[in-house]
Parts: C-alpha cells; sequence; structure tokens
C-alpha cells in the first residue's frame, strides 16, 4: 500500500509536543520528510528521536514563528509542499477587561501573526511550484465564545483567514483548511489537570461521551486534509471536538431529557 504522502515535505510549527507532535509523526510514518520547528529544543529533538526511531525522517529547527526574522531563516531555501501552522499562544485571563494590552499583544502575536508570517513564507515556493497545501488548527474557542478573550480572537482570526486564502491561492493549485479542536489531552494538560480535579471535572461535562480527545485524534484529520484523498476539499473547517459546540452543554442544563414511551405494539 502506498504512503500517502510519500515524497512530500511537511513543515509543523509548534511541533515539539503534544499535537503538533503527533502530526508530524503521523505525518513521517505516511512518507513525508518532516521539518519540525518550535521554540523548546528539548521537545522538537524528543519529537525527532521518535520519528526517527520509528524509521522517518526529519529536520528540527529552533525558532519563533511570530518572528520575522525566524520564520524567514526556517523557510529560506527549504521546499514545502504541506505547511501545518499549529503553533499558538496563550496568557492572560479569560474577560477582556482582564486582559493586559501585554498579554494581548503576545498572544495575537503567538496565534495569528504566527500563522500569516508562515503561511507568507510558504506561499511563494507553493506558488512556483503550482501546488501545496495549508492546515492551520484553530480551536473551538474561534466558533464559539467560550473562554480565554485573545486566545478567542486570534483562533477565530484563523479561521476567517483560512476561507480567504482558500480563495486568492486556489489558483495555484493551494488548498487551505482549518481544525478546530475541542479538549486535547496532551501531556501538559494531563499536568494541569492533575491539579484541578474540579476544573476537569466540569470540562468534562460539557462533551457528550464525558471524555476529551487526544492528539492522535487532530492527526488523523490534519492527514487526511494533507492527503490527495482531500484534493477537492478547501476552504472548509473541521469541527473535532467530540460534539461539544453541537449544544450538548445547552441541553445539559435543561436537565435530563425523559425517555419516550415506547411505541404500542
Amino acid at each position: 500500500m502506498a504512503l500517502r504522502l510519500e515524497g512530500k515535505s511537511a513543515l509543523v510549527t509548534g511541533a515539539g509536543n503534544g499535537i503538533g507532535r503527533e502530526i508530524a509523526r503521523r505525518f513521517a510514518a505516511e512518507g513525508a520528510g518532516v521539518i519540525s520547528v518550535d521554540l523548546d529544543a528539548a521537545g522538537n529533538a524528543r519529537t525527532a528521536e521518535l520519528i526517527r526511531e520509528a524509521g522517518g525522517r526529519c529536520e528540527t529547527l529552533q525558532g519563533d514563528v511570530s518572528a520575522a526574522a525566524d520564520v524567514q531563516r526556517v523557510f529560506h531555501a527549504r521546499r514545502v509542499d504541506i505547511l501545518v501552522n499549529n503553533a499558538a499562544a496563550w496568557r492572560g485571563d479569560g474577560l477582556l477587561h482582564q486582559v493586559s494590552e501585554e498579554d494581548w499583544d503576545y498572544v495575537l502575536a503567538g496565534t495569528l501573526k504566527s500563522v500569516y508570517l508562515c503561511t507568507r513564507a510558504a506561499l511563494a515556493g507553493m506558488m512556483a511550484q503550482r501546488g501545496g497545501v495549508i492546515v492551520n488548527i484553530s480551536s473551538v474557542n474561534g466558533i464559539a465564545g467560550v473562554h480565554l478573550a485573545a486566545y478567542t480572537a486570534a483562533k477565530g482570526g484563523v479561521i476567517s483567514l483560512t476561507r480567504l486564502l482558500a480563495l486568492q491561492y486556489g489558483r495555484y493549485g493551494i488548498r487551505v483548511n482549518a481544525i478546530c479542536p475541542g479538549t486535547i489531552m496532551t501531556e501538559s494538560s494531563r499536568r494541569h489537570y492533575d491539579t484541578r480535579p474540579e476544573q476537569e471535572a466540569e470540562l468534562r461535562a460539557l462533551y457528550p461521551a464525558g471524555e476529551f480527545g487526544t492528539p492522535a485524534d487532530i492527526a488523523g484529520c490534519a492527514l487526511y486534509l494533507a492527503s490527495q484523498e482531500a484534493r477537492f476539499v478547501n476552504g472548509a473547517t473541521f469541527v473535532v471536538d467530540g460534539g461539544m459546540t453541537a449544544g450538548y452543554r445547552i441541553a445539559s442544563l435543561l436537565g435530563p431529557m425523559e425517555t419516550p414511551p415506547e411505541e404500542e405494539a
């Protein structure tokens, strides 16, 4: 069976842990040469180690994708067939009047400006080769008012930018799509909730099945969008949230639903 990304070069930002790492591993397993980009050198090295142990190819680059100079260095003289804009940042309180200007700028730079910078850097090569795939990792925060004002604004911007890019660059054979994960249980989120069991219980109540997603759930969707199987998918937003944004929370506030009576024979 042919590998789905054989011969492709895939650059994944924020690949040093969590969702980014799993996407990098999944892409490498399907034949892509992966370029793992992260500020965390140790995490980046671990990602590369895992990929190489499995027989894949991975180059690691340390850099801040919200800084134009770093992005220019990362993309210089490198062919990129697939770009996954996964890197993000969050900081500060969720209520807008409590968000400092410094925190707002930090979150918007790490979450939205980084998408702009990396996409702009990748487009020149993709346009020249008349093809490419860009997968932007947004969030359920981008489609619903969940919490975290700056992060919500940034992730909503990622979705809008995704749609516009699909319209502007489809003529060059470039596809641009977004994924909106719900709560994903990564190593860092597991450490967070281990000290906040009440918060975890409240959050789980938002999900119909009472469980969170895993990085593999997002990686599977990213792989589909990056592959030829999705050749006719462009400008789309895929919500991978276990049904959280389907209105379950509203239903739960109304109380348990009555069981309909059985029909008479």
